[in-house]
């Protein structure tokens, strides 16, 4: 099927009615904060800044909602599940696979960080550690898929996964209602992919990047998605070498802003949001704020614009 005869909103519901039903134990609604602008340092009256904490889910990020989708829309083999990240996407593979009872191998980059290695040995799966950035693990990983017949589970370009994180858009709309714009930090797409097909145009959907992982900026520029340098301080969990192929389609049509950001203003958004909120985040979490706080983002007088707070698997001596 083409993607873009892809019924998204329909394969979302699919994803929330499977999860509800079948994973309602592992699965949390996260808080949705709502805050005045001024909270966060802004002059813009009347306008609402909405922070989604999707960081306090079970696995310490967005990630549990595909990865758990992708197993209950599968049968799982003897050999259980495998996945490459950089970090998030095993935690929620290997968290949904204690859930269910099944075998979990991860591939990591040499850039992840160890508390998210050990958080992943915590959660009994099997972690093995190859190269620098996640292609490196990706390409390990699918080799040791076709030796084993493991379920491949991608960290963001299969189509459960992709509706699985867009179940995060529709517990927004139905906590708070529809927000005029929503604010996501981008690696390999998945997220923006969910988010930007349930929303669809009834909602801005603005991504943001690191300038040192830029995969949809620089694929924007090119008109097609291609490969890019990463590094910089959120390459952990934004490490992708290229945008996923569902999120660039999806993008291209629901999507219309691109931003970028260095890592210093991230940086900062992440220590502002633990200094004033305790909230202790790593830096893709804290991408939507520093735009707001540079002002590459602009929030217009009575606007609401939400937040994603996507993720915490971080050290936590590196917060302060």
């Amino acid at each position: 099927m083409s993607t873009t005869t892809i019924d998204w909103r329909r394969e979302i519901e699919d994803a929330a009615q499977r999860l509800h039903a079948r994973a309602g134990h592992f699965l949390l609604q996260t808080p949705l904060w709502k805050l005045p602008a001024s909270a966060v340092g802004l002059v813009a009256p009347g306008a609402e800044v909405w922070l989604k904490l999707e960081h306090l889910q079970v696995s310490g990020s967005f990630k549990a909602r595909g990865m758990m989708n992708r197993l209950l829309a599968n049968d799982i083999p003897a050999s259980g599940v495998v996945v490459a990240s950089g970090g998030n996407a095993g935690i929620a593979t290997a968290a949904a696979a204690r859930a269910l009872g099944v075998r979990c191998e991860v591939f990591l980059p040499g850039v992840s960080p160890e508390a998210k290695r050990a958080r992943l040995r915590d959660l009994g799966a099997e972690v093995v550690v190859v190269g620098e950035i996640y292609p490196d693990a990706l390409a390990a990983c699918i080799a040791r898929q076709k030796e084993t017949g493991a379920l491949l589970t991608h960290a963001y370009d299969q189509r459960e996964v992709v509706a699985g994180a867009g179940t995060l858009g529709r517990e927004i709309e139905a906590q708070g209602g529809l927000p005029d714009s929503v604010l996501v930090s981008v690696g390999g797409g998945g997220l923006i992919g969910g988010l930007a097909a349930w929303f669809e145009q009834r909602s801005r959907v603005v991504a943001i990047e690191p300038e040192h992982a830029p995969t949809l900026f620089r694929a924007r520029e090119a008109g097609e998605p291609v490969d890019v340098q990463v590094g910089g301080i959120a390459a952990d969990s934004l490490g992708a070498k290229r945008i996923g192929a569902l999120s660039w389609d999806i993008t291209q049509r629901q999507v219309r802003d691109a931003l970028l950001l260095p890592d210093d203003a991230i940086r900062a958004a992440q220590r502002w949001l633990w200094k004033e909120m305790k909230l202790a985040v790593e830096p893709a979490a804290a991408l939507p704020l520093a735009a707001l706080q540079t002002g590459a983002y602009r929030v217009r007088d009575g606007e609401r614009v939400c937040l994603i707070v996507c993720g915490a698997n971080v050290d936590p001596a590196m917060v302060g």
